[in-house]
């Protein structure tokens, strides 16, 4: 019998979508007690013996009848979800009124008055601890993760059990957390309970066993956890030890001067759901999911937001990915968009910024600082004059690289500039980098001790500024040097009226708008010529590469 004893004791997780009180467990118990062994030893020997002729059955036969099983070395018992069975020691204890001291042992009590008046216990060794019972408080205060004999609780784990994961009734309102206090400089005990867990409500039950010997029930050394069940608020079901369903049963010894074996066995004998009331659950969940998305739907609104008339609005969502080949450590970029004319933006919009400071590691031979800073930038195109050849001017993006050093003192490493793509989608772009320097050792010497060097006055000179009028820059005499470079990864949307009505009245694209939104789809055709072209040659290159006589034939054919 031991060969067919199942060893594995983990838990098992199951997911349910029906009501936990449908839930129904049955354990049977069964004691494997030595003088039954005994006897059924006696009887194999003497059946061996019998078979020879050499001994008579009758004694043996006698003996092994009086060594059977008493009538609570087994039992059998059904238990839903958070019934209540009680043990010999609470029928004990709570048959009088004066050791009642909670409102749950005063309803226990008149409980069990009720059974003993009706006669109706069902039950003698297997019990249960439901969700409310002490027991189940103090298993969870009293559980340790670890399983060292003089295992000695931290400072953390006594905090954690004092706080109660389960039957969490605190519901937050919406809007009831201040945005303008996001931290609790002096939280109290109830707001550290209350908030600083994983608020997920959990509901235990445990399957007990009173395996003490016969005529002795009621002791709680005897007393021995067959099942743990615990479901939470997600109907994540987790049973311990799982269920018996082709397996062998559970092997369990008692400690004590008198060691007894006993088995049991655990499964699920929950009725199952007819099809017809399957097909009634599944109609009513559909019938709330659609209500639930008319109700969204409601809230959304059908009308899709739409700039005005003639205007372009341009979403950018950009990342400052990394920095590279710089000459110093602790790294960072100040920022700010320039709107060309016939762009606007919103007041609330804000066109600067600067990242955070970062440290450069090394990456073969560059020393790259990797910010991963995210910046968004909204504004508006509205063109006043629609002739022909006027394309717009796109928004630029002028940054400057700046090192931070022991004594805060900031040294600039480098300028540069980047166009917004005229292309929606998301581009990848890289952006050299330079500064400007003095002639002389003194410039570098004062740069490296004191800090400080050449700036610009108007970080648009990177390129053309936007105030200059003349037809030629001249850059005549400026000194300057290539640092680094630096990654940035744009998402570029646009979003104009006049791409829908050009799309949807095949119209001319007169506008600029209409040239706008043609854009990608000109990228695209111009994608496909390029592969139309590229296998048109490949199929030339491979006509010559053909024998001249198979040409031959294949023509006079």
């Amino acid at each position: 019998m031991a060969e067919s004893w199942s060893s594995d004791a983990g838990e098992s997780v199951y997911r349910s979508r029906d009501s936990v009180k449908n839930l129904k467990i049955r354990v049977r118990i069964q004691r494997i007690t030595s003088t039954t062994v005994f006897s059924q030893k006696i009887q194999e020997q003497a059946a061996e013996q019998r078979e020879k002729g050499l001994i008579e059955l009758s004694t043996f036969n006698t003996q092994a009848s009086s060594a059977g099983g008493r009538p609570d070395d087994e039992e059998d018992v059904t238990v839903g979800w958070q019934e209540k069975l009680f043990s010999q020691f609470e029928l004990d204890l709570f048959r009088t009124e004066a050791a009642c001291q909670s409102p749950l042992d005063r309803q226990y009590h008149n409980e069990i008055l009720q059974l003993e008046k009706s006669g109706t216990r069902k039950n003698h060794r297997i019990f249960t601890y439901t969700d409310y019972d002490r027991y189940t408080n103090l298993e969870e205060h009293c559980h340790s993760v670890t399983t060292p004999e003089m295992h000695t609780p931290t400072f953390l784990a006594e905090r954690m059990s004092n706080v109660r994961r389960r039957r969490q009734e605190r519901r937050i309102a919406e809007g009831s957390i201040s945005k303008s206090r996001l931290i609790t400089w002096d939280p109290s005990e109830e707001f550290v309970k209350n908030s600083h867990v994983i608020n997920t409500p959990v509901q235990t039950m445990h399957i007990m066993g009173d395996l003490g010997p016969y005529g002795k029930l009621g002791q709680r050394e005897n007393e021995y956890v067959l099942c743990t069940l615990r479901v939470d608020s997600n109907g994540v079901i987790t049973v311990k030890p799982d269920f018996n369903s082709c397996k062998g049963p559970y092997r369990l010894e008692t400690e004590g001067e008198k060691q007894e074996l006993w088995s049991y066995v655990v499964e699920n004998v929950s009725l199952s759901m007819s099809r017809e009331e399957q097909d009634r659950e599944q109609r009513v969940h559909k019938d709330l999911y659609i209500r639930h998305k008319e109700y969204l739907n409601s809230l959304v609104g059908q009308d899709f937001e739409m700039p005005p008339p003639g205007i372009l609005r341009l979403l950018v969502n950009g990342e400052i990915v990394s920095a590279q080949g710089y000459e110093y450590d602790n790294l960072y970029i100040h920022y700010f968009f320039e709107l060309p004319n016939n762009w606007s933006s919103q007041p609330f919009q804000q066109l600067s910024g600067v990242t955070q400071t970062c440290s450069t590691r090394s990456l073969g031979r560059e020393n790259v600082a990797y910010f991963s800073y995210p910046f968004s930038c909204e504004a508006y195109f509205r063109k006043e004059d629609e002739s022909e050849g006027s394309d717009p001017q796109w928004p630029v993006l002028y940054f400057k690289v700046l090192s931070l050093d022991s004594w805060q003192r900031y040294r600039t490493e480098g300028y540069g500039y980047l166009v917004i793509p005229a292309t929606p989608g998301c581009h990848t772009l890289t952006c050299a980098t330079w500064r400007p320097v003095q002639s002389g050792t003194v410039a570098e010497l004062r740069r490296f001790f004191i800090g400080g060097s050449p700036e610009l006055e108007d970080i648009s000179y990177t390129r053309v500024p936007g105030t200059f009028k003349g037809e030629r820059l001249s850059r005549f005499g400026f000194c300057s040097e290539s640092t680094g470079s630096v990654t940035f990864k744009l998402h570029c949307i646009q979003h104009s009226r006049a791409f829908i009505d050009a799309n949807a009245l095949r119209k001319r694209r007169r506008s600029v708008l209409d040239r706008l939104g043609g854009f990608s789809q000109q990228s695209s055709i111009y994608n496909v010529l390029d592969a139309f072209q590229k296998a048109r040659r490949r199929m030339q290159e491979a006509r010559e590469s053909l024998p001249q006589d198979l040409l031959n034939s294949t023509a006079s054919a």
